[in-house]
């Protein structure tokens, strides 16, 4: 453990703590999806609130943000990354950038698993991020 891990593991805190769920519903819908349903800020509540396409997409960036820290972190220390992946998690739950008040972290402890597992699930995820980054031109 270096003096380097707690940037590692506040990285992926920040990363973990962008909710795509209030992004994409503010930015292309005009809704706080806080305001309905369950009040989560996760993929199942905007895929509720905003429709099946905004759910998708919101899944698959929760997944992508952990598979983003994780990676990043990867490539200057494979035993922090997986702090950084967990703080990415606790991030999602408790995100900084919306008053800590997030989703259960479903889709981003999956992207935990696909970014700590063997190659065909790092290419899965990174394909669920491409479809997802195409949806958004379609909401």
């Amino acid at each position: 453990m270096n003096m380097y891990w707690i940037l590692y593991i506040l990285l992926g805190y920040l990363l973990g703590s962008l909710p795509f769920a209030l992004i994409i519903g503010k930015l292309f819908y005009k809704t706080d999806v806080r305001n309905y349903g369950s009040g989560n800020l996760g993929g199942t509540n905007a895929g509720r609130v905003l429709g099946k396409k905004a759910g998708i997409s919101v899944i698959a960036c929760d997944v992508l943000k952990v598979v983003v820290a994780v990676g990043i972190v990867s490539y200057f220390d494979r035993e922090a990354s997986i702090w950084a992946g967990f703080a990415a998690a606790f991030g999602h739950c408790y995100p900084i950038f919306a008053g800590f008040r997030g989703g259960k972290a479903v889709a981003t402890m999956f992207g935990f698993l696909l970014s700590t597992s063997i190659l065909p699930f790092k290419v899965l995820g990174m394909s669920s991020f491409l479809f997802s980054f195409s949806l958004l031109f379609y909401i």
